[in-house]
């Protein structure tokens, strides 16, 4: 990495804060799911709608609690989501039945959607005169952060009985408890006072509304590392099973080492619009790749399909870069939260209908279905620079005659 440390002292408290939240996102992203089916004992046919529940929930209130923090201080509130996902998490201990593991998933997630949009304030305020660029080093730190606690819960998951995954699940609350403890060194943010025009302007601004919606497909290239490769190097190929953590290494190391500089050269809207482009060139790419890795022996589908995680994973830097430029510099000063939420829906759509969409397509419907899909990702790449063209049409107009551009935009 360029450096390991930000250059500023509120940059380092939320770089600290985002660290030690990470490390109990890794334990519960590692073993989560199977705390519920082999601790717990519920069937995964109900852990898979409880968590259906909690994304349609999570929906909901990152826009709501992103004009808070606008209005009310990022800092505080979002010290609070962290707590709430504090108490929620820990509340998993108790949930040992349906509705109870609902509430408890539900809250959770609901929390962590809400500290995303609440912490973007922090992140533009803080980050300096490139935000965009600060937003990249956390990524890098989140996936750190991941690693390290994907290896710690590998521990639990060896000795598989209740109280070890119960201390996992404690483990995982007080790393959220301590993160939004660590926020109590970082200066608080002044609320930013509104600019007139309708309260919840991100709703109305609809070539924002057209970014967040091509960016939410784009962002189910997420759940072809996580879904779709599993299922396929297990189902359709002769590759060695370990290959699975090895992508899941390559991609990781990718990220740390590159998502800085992927995003130094994306330093406007426009840039941005291309990289979407290239992104999108690069996924189905690395989605020809994959579908050829069938029916052709181990050693040559291994191959097939590490090339296509390097060159997905270097399409994985520019399409976060390229959201980070669009979704920030595209958004008012005065209204970040809000903004950020309501980009956020894409991302949280993806991950409600993307492992449907992947597994209908890619792994039922089998070779075809990944061209498909790689055709999907290269469409929404070259769609994105005319909607950020759109975008920045309605910004200009926006700064120079406030109601006309919204009357406009909501038409």
């Amino acid at each position: 990495m360029p450096k390991l440390m930000p250059d500023s002292g509120p940059q380092r408290v939320i770089a600290a804060s985002n660290f030690v939240y990470t490390v109990g996102s890794g334990l519960y992203l590692t073993a989560g799911v199977l705390y519920f089916t082999e601790a717990v004992h519920l069937p995964a046919t109900q852990v898979g709608l409880g968590l259906g529940i909690a994304g349609v929930v999570s929906l909901a209130v990152g826009i709501a609690v992103g004009h808070l923090a606008d209005r009310h201080g990022a800092r505080g509130v979002y010290a609070i989501t962290l707590v709430v996902q504090a108490l929620a998490t820990a509340g998993f201990v108790l949930a040992d039945s349906f509705w109870p593991f609902v509430i408890a998933i539900g809250t959770a997630t609901g929390a962590k959607a809400a500290g995303l949009a609440a912490r973007s304030p922090l992140i533009r305020h803080y980050g300096g005169d490139r935000p965009q660029e600060f937003r990249a080093y956390l990524r890098a730190v989140t996936n750190v952060g991941i690693s390290l606690g994907a290896l710690l819960a590998g521990w639990a998951v060896q000795v598989g009985t209740l109280p070890a995954y119960q201390l996992l699940v404690i483990g995982n609350a007080v790393a959220f408890a301590a993160s939004a403890a660590i926020l109590i060194y970082l200066p608080p943010v002044k609320p930013v006072p509104t600019a007139g025009g309708p309260r919840w302007i991100a709703l109305r601004d609809r070539p924002y509304l057209l970014l967040t919606a091509l960016d939410g497909i784009m962002a189910v290239q997420f759940k072809v590392l996580t879904v779709a490769i599993p299922l396929w190097l297990v189902t359709a190929t002769t590759a060695p099973r370990w290959l699975i953590s090895g992508t899941m290494l390559i991609n990781t190391v990718i990220v740390i080492a590159l998502q800085i500089r992927a995003s130094r050269s994306i330093d406007s809207p426009a840039a941005g619009g291309a990289a979407y482009r290239r992104a999108g060139v690069a996924f189905l790419v690395s989605c020809s790749l994959i579908s050829l890795s069938a029916g052709i022996p181990a050693w040559a589908a291994a191959t097939l399909l590490m090339t296509a995680m390097v060159i997905h994973t270097i399409g994985e830097l520019w399409h976060s870069a390229a959201g980070f430029e669009v979704s920030f510099a595209l958004a008012p000063q005065h209204a970040t939260g809000q903004y950020l939420g309501v980009f956020g829906l894409g991302a949280g759509l993806a991950e409600a209908l993307g492992p449907t969409l992947l597994i209908s397509l890619c792994i039922a419907w089998g070779r075809p279905g990944w061209y498909v899909v790689g055709a999907l990702f290269t469409l929404t790449g070259l769609a994105v620079p005319l909607a950020v063209r759109w975008a920045q049409r309605h910004q200009h107009a926006q700064q120079t005659h406030p109601g006309v551009a919204w009357k406009e935009a909501a038409a």
